[in-house]
């Protein structure tokens, strides 16, 4: 390999070796480097070029003076804390604490300072430049914190909130719906309800509706929003009673299947109703709510402001990138995008209170779990990445990438490897504008929520990444600022004292998942994954980890009756998602051997049985779904989290991955309403015997 490529490249972050899931090391050719170096930003067609990328590198990543330091550091509280590059011994500095107070001293090492104790965001001023010194604690909050119980033993539900019925909810789960199935869920005992992501949307698009491909990160979906909780009830009938929205509204609910475009058409017109009436008003409510609407817009900033101009400019333009609009109009900075914001100031404020309501909707959705009785309340979900024509990718050009997408190398469950279509994070963005997204995007999932799950929370240490046109094996990881983002989920997380679990699936890195649980980030583990090192039997409960949360499955994968009753495989079969090495026929007489192993360790099968095979007719999948509530419950986790499928006993998984429109990927809904979702006597024992578990693991 030629040195001074490999110099450029580690440099740069390239991952240029690594372990796949088969356990085989592999490396990144050098013509990939080079291409993907190019898309980076730092060329390696020859060897003048790759001497200029490897200085202008050095200078990045070796700042020479405190003038060309980032704004923000990063430090653990009670150690030193590094310094970009060496000062002179004696150098002052002044600390000036988030919560008041401040820190005088003087360098006694060249290239760090003292320890600081207190966590928070501080302002440090040494030699002649000012930064924020970001200073986490050692451990995220956790379960034990949340019930001040050194061993916990929590359970609770996970649903796609989209899924969830009441009536009058016009086709798609909301806010309120949230409220009412969280306070049915703790009734019985639940600890916690994980819900699906609520990222910000395309409203001028609404065929793109995969919650993982968000429009921004930064805030969250209006879809979801519940007016009736701010503007009360009877401005809602009054706005349902205009044109044919109840009429239309009612159609949709009827639906097994949630239709997207129509429900999201549906609801934006009847809020523009009641946005305009609102606006309109005159009474002294109105006046209240208005001033609230302006002091939420004020509270938001540019973030929510940018957000509301970019929809307000893809109303304009129609669907499609924003990369294909007018020059003047593709930079928010631009002149010409705030006298657009100016000329179409009802449309950006009307994108306003859409959040608005959205917001307040989620705040009282957490605010109702908590007063039912559940500890930790909500937990929300962060997407790996936000779609590459949407508005983060606008709003926040400097700390994106450009020219990739997120995606997996091959793996086990998909031999070509996977394109996600996500834009990703710059680390070298993030870096120099002190990682403003990365909080912004933290605070946002925390602020009403009491627990956050990170999906491929590898991605904090790497992405796999794909330059765009090429397929999935043609690309490779680049490394971001591990230590530093780690601990600012940490801090964060204590901030807004809320758990944070990290979707750990797949292939990581060697020590990665020991990291996550120094921080008390749980991990995940998934009851299909719980085999011992020969993949011969499911783990017994006891031998499940205590510092993961467990789970029976997830939306990417088979529910416990489907996958009892084989229909992943009828589903990948009929699509033609399986390995060219397989058949149905193989994969089902495979499956037949899985269920005697997960019979046998659910104790299903008679004492010294030599079964060795079953059909999904030998035992009733509902007594395999009861089963493994009880196995579950059994495990030393602090947290067991039930998917709503398998509490209520469905075959069909959420999303099948490798697929767009041949399955109905995010559109299931569930037959009963929220309130009474969980009240027959079959889901009510199986979440009793849950519940019954966790105490009985507890003591």
């Amino acid at each position: 390999m030629n040195d001074t490529l490999r110099q450029v490249a580690m440099a740069a972050g390239l991952l240029l070796e690594w372990e796949d899931s088969d356990g085989e090391r592999q490396q990144l050719p050098e013509e990939r480097q080079r291409r993907l170096l190019s898309i980076l930003g730092f060329p390696a067609d020859d060897e003048p070029i790759m001497r200029d990328s490897l200085q202008r590198l050095k200078c990045l990543n070796e700042p020479e003076g405190p003038e060309q330091w980032p704004p923000l550091i990063t430090a653990d509280s009670g150690y030193s804390v590094a310094l970009p590059s060496p000062l002179t011994p004696g150098t002052p500095f002044t600390l000036f604490l988030e919560r008041g107070g401040r820190h005088e001293g003087w360098l006694e090492k060249p290239d760090c300072l003292p320890a600081v104790a207190e966590i928070g965001y501080h302002r440090l001023q040494i030699a002649n430049v000012e930064i924020t010194l970001a200073v986490a604690p050692a451990q995220c909050f956790s379960p034990k914190d949340a019930v001040a119980d050194a061993s916990p033993r929590l359970w609770g539900l996970t649903a796609q909130l989209y899924a969830l019925h009441r009536p009058g909810d016009g086709g798609i789960g909301d806010a309120l719906t949230l409220e009412i199935f969280a306070a049915r869920a703790a009734e019985q005992g639940a600890a916690a309800l994980a819900i699906s992501p609520t990222h910000a949307m395309f409203s001028a698009d609404p065929e793109r509706y995969s919650p993982y491909s968000p429009s921004s990160r930064l805030l969250h979906n209006v879809l979801y929003g519940s007016p009736e909780l701010l503007l009360g009830k009877a401005a809602v009938k009054k706005a349902e009673s205009q044109s044919d929205f109840e009429a239309r509204m009612r159609r949709l609910e009827a639906e097994d299947y949630l239709d997207w475009p129509a429900a999201a058409r549906t609801k934006l017109a009847w809020l523009r109703t009641l946005y305009d009436d609102l606006m309109a008003r005159q009474d002294s409510e109105a006046q209240v709510l208005r001033q609230n609407l302006a002091a939420f817009r004020q509270a938001g900033g540019s973030l929510l402001e940018d957000h509301c101009r970019f929809e307000a400019l893809q109303m304009e333009f129609g669907p499609g990138d924003w990369r294909d609009w007018p020059q003047a109009l593709r930079d928010p900075a631009n002149p010409d995008v705030k006298r657009f914001a100016e000329a179409h100031a009802q449309e950006v404020g009307f994108h306003a209170f859409l959040q608005w309501v959205a917001d307040r909707g989620l705040a009282h959705a957490q605010k109702s779990a908590r007063d039912a009785g559940m500890k930790i309340g909500l937990i929300a979900d962060l997407a790996v990445g936000a779609d590459a024509a949407g508005s983060q990718t606008w709003s926040r050009q400097s700390e994106m990438l450009e020219g990739v997408s997120i995606g997996a190398p091959p793996d086990l469950l998909n031999v070509y490897g996977q394109d996600w279509g996500l834009a990703a994070f710059s680390p070298y963005g993030l870096v120099h504008s002190g990682f403003r997204s990365f909080i912004d995007m933290l605070r946002n999932a925390f602020t009403h929520a009491g627990g956050l799950r990170i999906d491929h929370i590898l991605g904090l240490m790497r992405l796999w990444l794909i330059p765009h046109g090429a397929p999935p094996t043609e690309g490779g990881y680049l490394c971001y600022p591990f230590d530093d983002m780690l601990r600012l989920v940490t801090l964060e997380s204590r901030r807004h004292r809320g758990i944070v679990i990290g979707e750990d699936l797949g292939t990581v890195a060697p020590g990665f998942r020991e990291r996550l649980a120094a921080h008390g980030i749980l991990g995940m583990q998934v009851l299909w994954f719980e085999l011992d090192e020969n993949d011969d039997v499911f783990l017994p409960a006891g031998d499940w980890s205590a510092e993961a949360m467990a789970t029976t499955s997830t939306h990417d994968l088979p529910t416990v009756a489907g996958w009892w009753a084989g229909r992943d495989i009828e589903w990948r079969s009929r699509l033609g998602l399986l390995k060219e090495t397989q058949s149905a026929e193989s994969e089902q007489g495979e499956r037949r051997r899985e269920r005697a192993k997960l019979a046998s360790a659910l104790g299903l099968l008679c004492h010294g049985s030599l079964t060795r095979t079953l059909e999904a007719s030998d035992i009733p999948a509902s007594q395999v779904l009861d089963a493994c509530a009880r196995h579950l419950g059994r495990t030393p986790a602090p947290l067991v989290l039930l998917q709503v499928e398998d509490a209520l006993g469905l075959e069909e998984q959420a999303n099948l991955p490798g697929t767009i429109t041949e399955h109905p990927n995010w559109r299931r809904r569930w037959t009963a309403d929220a309130d009474v979702l969980l009240a027959s006597d079959e889901v009510r024992h199986r979440l009793s015997e849950l519940a019954r578990q966790r105490r009985s693991a507890h003591e």
